[in-house]
């Protein structure tokens, strides 16, 4: 049998199997805590809803999101270097030249930096 076809057939098979399996002999306990909405793992409180949360973190990360797939999008190009000749290394070359420009950009901005003096507080 085809090992491809086999796999189709015996990882539903499997999966099916477990499901069955933890579903006879798990702990069926519910109570209160573990059926009600979760919401943040506190108990609300009036006050505590509308609280400072800092952003900054925030945007190191999605900064850093960005930048990683930019740079992933240069692998290709690295890989392939010889087969894209000049052309390609130039388009490369203007590539990395944007990603350094945006990169001196947030860096003069503050973005990146996660000083107290730079902390921004936004409210929810």
């Amino acid at each position: 049998m085809n090992n491809l076809l086999m796999l189709f057939i015996l990882v539903p098979i499997l999966a099916l199997v477990l499901l069955i399996l933890n579903l006879l002999f798990s702990a069926h306990r519910p109570d209160e805590y573990k059926i009600s909405a979760y919401e943040c793992g506190y108990s609300a409180i009036r006050t505590q809803n509308r609280t400072d949360f800092q952003i900054q973190f925030y945007i190191v990360a999605m900064l850093f999101l960005i930048f990683d797939l930019e740079i992933l999008l240069l692998f290709p190009i690295a890989v392939t270097l010889y087969k894209v000749s000049t052309f390609g290394f130039s388009i490369a070359l203007i590539f990395f030249v944007v990603l350094t420009i945006g990169f001196i950009l947030e860096i003069g901005s503050g973005a990146i930096s996660i000083a107290k003096t730079s902390q921004t507080k936004v409210k929810k």
